[in-house]
């Protein structure tokens, strides 16, 4: 029996990768010891870094595809084509850029490929809509001198990321961050508190979704997963997430974000209601699995750069369950 949360690794074009783990108690992975940094007294949250656990029969790379609400029609091998985005609401966003469309081969994947061509993202990436372009150029920078890494070696996505950073150039990154800045981030994850849950699984996309069962204990965890598997899984860009999180954590991360959870109020740098403030990033209705890897990504020392340094002393103790009651209410925010 399957009992998994979330996974760490991008699956094959059209297969998934080798089975890693089982999980344990509340959902807990129980994998190999790994190269990235942890914390002894602060585990990785598995829930956040996501990691394929068994492999995934091949799809029919011939089959077509199509979305309610699109005239578009691609194949399983289409959407799944890192050098030419499946754009299937071309009239929802400008014309993307050829570096954000197709991207340079072979090293540079098309930044719409992972973030989608309204950079909405998903949750094992990034929402890039909105966000400053020069925060965006700082990140690639800081990614490709090697000051922004990861607290785990073994996520797909962030392993993927780093290679564009590594081999793009400054010019293809200012086009692509001018691209996404200029986007608006429209409310695209849906905060639900809970203590049961959906048995979970992961998919060949790295997506948590919800499998036939009876409901679990969701514990402490956030399960983050697409309103419509399909859609996401076609690569779609109009519909967003479910964010399961503990009864009472909205409320509670909204006193220790407006305390500074012992340092200072992150309304402080991140702007009224959390929607940015000059080059520091909105946090508000973004994703509660990427802001966590961030937190946690701060207090391991894996991420750096420029901007890190102010974000040091406000995670230094925070803990597991003070994360996720933090981002359970970012993410509740309208963007």
């Amino acid at each position: 029996m399957r009992k998994i949360i979330i996974f760490l690794g991008i699956s094959g074009l059209l297969a998934g990768g080798a089975a890693l783990a089982q999980s344990g108690a509340n959902g807990a992975p129980k994998l190999p010891p790994q190269n990235g940094k942890m914390l002894a007294n602060d585990p990785l949250p598995y829930w956040a870094f996501a990691v394929a656990t068994h492999p995934w029969p091949p799809l029919d790379p011939n089959q077509k595809l199509t979305l309610k609400g699109s005239k578009k029609t691609f194949t399983n091998a289409s959407v799944n084509d890192r050098w030419n985005v499946p754009d299937w609401f071309p009239d929802t966003h400008p014309k993307m850029p050829t570096i954000v469309e197709h991207g340079r081969k072979p090293e540079v994947s098309a930044c719409g490929y992972c973030h989608l061509p309204n950079g909405q993202g998903k949750p094992e990436n990034h929402s890039v809509a909105g966000l400053p372009a020069n925060y965006i150029v700082q990140q690639v920078k800081d990614m490709r001198e090697g000051t922004r890494k990861s607290s785990t070696n073994l996520m797909g996505s962030i392993n993927s990321m780093l290679k564009v950073a590594l081999h793009s150039n400054d010019a293809e990154v200012k086009i692509a961050a001018d691209y996404f800045s200029k986007l608006k981030y429209k409310k695209w994850i849906r905060v639900v508190e809970t203590d049961m849950v959906g048995k979970t699984d992961i998919d060949r996309r790295n997506m948590i979704i919800i499998v036939p069962g009876p409901k679990e204990k969701l514990g402490k965890r956030i399960i983050e997963t697409p309103e419509d598997e399909h859609h996401i899984e076609a690569r779609g860009s109009m519909m967003g997430f479910i964010a399961y999180v503990p009864k009472g954590s909205v409320a509670r991360g909204k006193a220790l974000v407006e305390s500074g959870a012992g340092g200072f109020p992150c309304a402080a740098c991140h702007g009224p209601e959390f929607k940015g403030n000059g080059d520091v990033p909105p946090l508000a209705g973004r994703s509660p699995s990427q802001m966590t890897r961030q937190l946690y990504d701060f207090k391991t020392g894996a991420r750096n750069g420029p901007g890190a340094a102010m974000m040091k002393p406000q995670v230094e103790k925070m803990t597991a369950d003070q994360r996720i009651d933090i981002v359970a209410y970012l993410s509740s925010l309208n963007p």
